[in-house]
């Protein structure tokens, strides 16, 4: 994209980041893109946090922001009412009166490579990082019947939306099946399941009439360009109680809850940011010395036990808020890079409403 000159619109900033993050690959449960505001309406000023709370909107009416992006959604689930009652339904009355817009981008944001759990493996030093936990099931076929008068149109049309045609061949026409007028060609696109609709509208847009037949089909193997938790290595080895001590300072974590052996070495480093203790057994079955993510229950902590009860694998909690707080910064830094006429600002304020407390020794 090249470099704007003028302010962008809601709209062209929520393409951007959808074009990063699907929506469609967002959690089922979750609710992202733009949750307050109008589209058309442009951005010059904008404030970046985890969490949208009172004490954020107070900042950004006070940097006069136009925008609040957040990571996590301050709507979950429908409200029945918009009024000053209740937590959510008095900040999104409170943004709509104020003329600011809430765009949130979670769980498609944790999915993206080069997103939150990535950032959270880059900023514990690990390199060759890759998915955790690939989309096993979100891999889609799309197969295009097409004259072949139309191919080079429908193929430029593709690659224009970022569809690579992976098999190009005559076709054959099946027993039964009316002879047309003009030779055709088959043509196949693999696409992820959140991008079949798109594919779908490139193929219609392209001259072929009825002639135009296509079909689509699940593919048995697993997505690559998307998904859950990261793994890779750090360039030497450690203890776990220097590797305690790193993750400590690296994500300010006032304390952590672990399970390991102090004195096991860590390597290879397996982090989903935020509640990711659903992949615990995927850490362990990928061969991972450690596991740090969050909201680790009490009864999560004993699978990594054998059956004499050492641990297999040492299993960190930071924290919700430590193992995520950094998006703020990631989401800048892609943001500026884009939108270089937007002041993109990260909040100066902890979103998070946990303390910790320590008792004195």
């Amino acid at each position: 994209m090249p470099p704007l000159t003028t302010h962008p619109t809601l709209g062209d900033i929520g393409r951007a980041l959808a074009a990063w993050a699907p929506p469609g690959s967002a959690q089922s449960y979750d609710n992202v893109g733009l949750q307050v505001g109008d589209p058309s309406r442009t951005v010059e000023r904008a404030l970046i946090a985890l969490d949208m709370t009172p004490a954020v909107l107070a900042e950004a009416r006070q940097r006069e922001a136009t925008l609040i992006v957040t990571h996590h959604p301050l709507l979950f689930s429908p409200l029945r009412t918009l009024t000053s009652d209740g937590f959510v339904s008095n900040l999104a009355l409170r943004l709509a009166e104020a003329g600011i817009a809430l765009y949130s981008i979670h769980t498609n944001l944790d999915a993206a490579s080069g997103g939150v759990s990535f950032a959270l493996a880059d900023l514990l030093g690990l390199q060759d990082v890759r998915f955790l936990d690939a989309f096993p099931d979100a891999t889609r076929k799309v197969t295009a019947l097409v004259t072949e008068r139309h191919v080079d149109a429908l193929r430029e049309a593709l690659r224009d939306n970022g569809h690579v045609v992976i098999y190009e061949a005559p076709a054959v026409i099946r027993p039964g099946m009316e002879t047309p007028a003009d030779t055709h060609v088959r043509l196949e696109v693999e696409v992820p399941q959140w991008d079949v609709d798109a594919v779908v509208r490139t193929l219609q847009t392209v001259p072929s009439g009825a002639d135009l037949r296509y079909d689509i089909y699940p593919v048995a193997q697993p997505y690559t360009g998307a998904g859950l938790g990261a793994i890779g290595r750090l360039a030497a080895s450690m203890p776990l109680s220097a590797f305690l001590a790193h993750v400590a300072e690296r994500l300010t974590a006032g304390s952590l809850r672990y399970v390991g052996d102090p004195d096991s070495p860590v390597e290879t480093v397996a982090v989903c940011g935020g509640s990711g203790s659903s992949f615990t057994r995927k850490a362990l079955r990928s061969g991972a010395d450690a596991y740090v993510t969050a909201d680790v229950t009490y009864h999560k902590f004993f699978e990594v036990l054998d059956a004499d009860g050492r641990p297999r694998m040492a299993l960190i909690d930071p924290g919700h808020y430590e193992t995520e707080a950094f998006t703020e910064g990631l989401l800048q830094d892609w943001l500026r890079r884009r939108f270089p006429t937007v002041g993109w600002h990260c909040t100066a304020t902890r979103t998070s409403p946990i303390d910790t407390f320590v008792p004195p020794r």
